[in-house]
């Protein structure tokens, strides 16, 4: 038992009170000699110091609020473990092309990814959440969880100011450490959401594709693509003065070679990026068994009512005792 305030309990000893006062009768005898010793009196009397003693002690208890150790229950839901690796280079800070009826046009990359993805994740209820974005390097913003407020507060926070450069390379290696000190939960995977593409050293391709192997790590990634610009579905793309791909291109290449599973979108406008979002939410929800820690009980309600019961029944004696002697 846990307490919130355990200094009260210095306040024990004060419980012992009422067998250190006599009660004296307002009855006169004359001869107190001539009374016979009577037990069930003292009996009763007995019975009222020790009744008194437990309602001072709950009402110490009750002050201290004591509670119970939090327990951790295994749940069966749909949903899965997912990583959200955010890109937050300063492109993403760019109006998105196109927009709905509402509010898209004229709305950032990174706000209308952020309001998407917190809608996404409110209508789903058995997620385990992680928040990864990079830019120059991988910043950590939350760990797998499933607090809905915790979620969202990470995700608006996303859409904040960004930095210059796009290292895709650091936002994943980070995305797969978010899963090895969880259990698998029978489905895991990693949004990657970017505009963008950097190219990834061999030795961090290697490390990419050996952990999400080895965690089981399905990878989703979602081009906000300019009008216009290079598509990474397309077969004869042109390649650049140094006779390389494109990086979006040769990003799209490595993924492929992945052997857990992996599905790429292209989205140009908030409606496409909605639509590739729905379609990972169509895909991630298989049966998953997840922890969920439940807060331990708190008592001092229960011994609160318990001390007033006990009172109350005191009381009743009392008056009885008094009605008896008139």
């Amino acid at each position: 038992m846990n307490f919130v305030y355990p200094l009260v309990l210095i306040l024990l000893p004060v419980s012992l009170i009422p067998f250190f006062i006599n009660q004296t009768s307002k009855n006169i005898y004359s001869w107190s000699e001539m009374l016979h010793i009577d037990i069930l009196s003292r009996i009763i009397s007995l019975f009222f110091k020790i009744v008194s003693t437990v309602i001072i002690l709950l009402i110490i208890l009750t002050l201290s609020e004591p509670y119970a150790d939090q327990k951790i229950v295994l749940k069966n839901g749909k949903g899965a473990q997912i990583g959200l690796v955010l890109d937050r280079s300063a492109s993403m800070d760019d109006p998105f092309a196109g927009g709905d009826n509402n509010k898209s046009v004229g709305e950032t990359k990174s706000a209308a990814a952020s309001r998407l993805i917190v809608d996404f994740f409110d209508s789903r209820t058995d997620d385990m959440v992680g928040v990864i974005t990079f830019s120059n390097s991988a910043m950590f913003i939350l760990p797998l969880t499933h607090s809905k407020e915790a979620i969202r507060a990470a995700v608006n926070a996303t859409a904040g100011n960004a930095l210059f450069q796009t290292n895709i390379g650091a936002g994943l290696t980070s995305s797969a450490e978010l899963f090895t000190s969880i259990e698998n939960s029978g489905s895991r995977a990693v949004i990657l959401l970017s505009d963008g593409a950097g190219r990834i050293d061999a030795k961090t391709q290697q490390k990419i594709k050996e952990w999400f192997d080895k965690y089981q790590i399905g990878l989703y990634w979602i081009v906000l693509r300019q009008p216009g610009g290079i598509s990474i579905f397309e077969e004869d793309v042109p390649l650049h003065q140094d006779y390389q791909l494109p990086p979006q291109v040769e990003l799209y290449e490595f993924f492929k070679t992945f052997n857990s599973p992996f599905q790429a979108y292209e989205a140009e406008d908030p409606k496409s990026l909605e639509q590739a979002i729905k379609d990972i939410n169509l895909k991630e929800r298989k049966p998953i068994i997840y922890e969920e820690k439940v807060s331990g009980e708190k008592y001092a309600p229960k011994l609160l009512l318990t001390s007033i019961i006990l009172s109350l029944m005191l009381l009743f004696l009392k008056f009885i005792e008094v009605r008896s002697f008139k």
